[in-house]
């Protein structure tokens, strides 16, 4: 499954004439099959982070290596691979397609897969998906007829429709009831050991940080130990 190395990176954003740096020469090893938690307050640069693991924005100076290569080396077309099927993503909001149903979400990201077959597989995947996040009744349901605690589930589990081998979730169960919370945190560690998928996540919450395996802090774009 897929290692990631930050190496002395540094993103910076231009604002009029000012560059706001978000990321500062952050550095760190993150080994294949680990659930490594990154912690902060708002502001502190958690989500520019994940996104330059996920290759949606190119560092400012520094590399980002997974299993070894530095992504932003890659061609537009083999970074869009490495998005589409090596990554699963769980973002802030849910963001669901409104005219799909739940099951249909999580066929979405199937869609985009490069030069693979059609597997008729694939619906029966999404069902057990939807099962093991507490959904079942919910697989023909439009994100209109779900809470948001509903539609974040439904993401959760369209993060693992392409077998992933790196997860990059940025607060997964922000808009989740306790209980609701302490089961999608078991999921998470459950899919992390049953299948060594290497998982990221970004939170503000010490307390759920602290059940996984490695706790990183994030202060003002500095790493430093938890």
């Amino acid at each position: 499954m897929g290692q990631i190395v930050i190496d002395a990176v540094s993103k910076e954003f231009r604002v009029a004439n000012d560059a706001i740096a978000a990321v500062r020469n952050a550095s760190l090893v993150i080994e294949r099959g680990k659930f490594v938690s990154i912690v902060g307050h708002s502001g502190s640069g958690k989500t520019t982070l994940l996104s330059l693991i996920g290759g949606m924005v190119s560092p400012t100076s520094g590399r980002v290596l997974f299993n070894g290569d530095d992504i932003y080396t890659w061609t537009s077309d083999r970074l869009s691979e490495y998005r589409c099927e090596k990554v699963g993503f769980m973002f802030q909001s849910a963001s669901l397609l409104p005219i799909l149903t739940a099951k249909e979400n999580l066929l979405l990201p199937v869609a985009f897969r490069s030069q693979r077959a059609p597997d008729a597989g694939n619906g029966q995947k999404a069902d057990a998906l939807l099962h093991a996040v507490g959904l079942s009744d919910k697989i023909s349901a439009y994100p209109a007829q779900l809470s948001g605690g509903q539609q974040r589930r439904v993401a959760i589990a369209r993060a693992f429709m392409n077998d992933p081998e790196l997860i990059l979730a940025d607060e997964p169960t922000g808009d989740l009831d306790e209980e609701t919370e302490n089961e999608m945190m078991q999921f998470f560690l459950r899919m992390n050991r049953e299948h060594g998928t290497t998982f990221i996540m970004v939170t503000h919450n010490s307390d759920l940080a602290r059940k996984t395996q490695q706790r990183i802090r994030m202060h003002q774009g500095m790493l430093q130990p938890a």
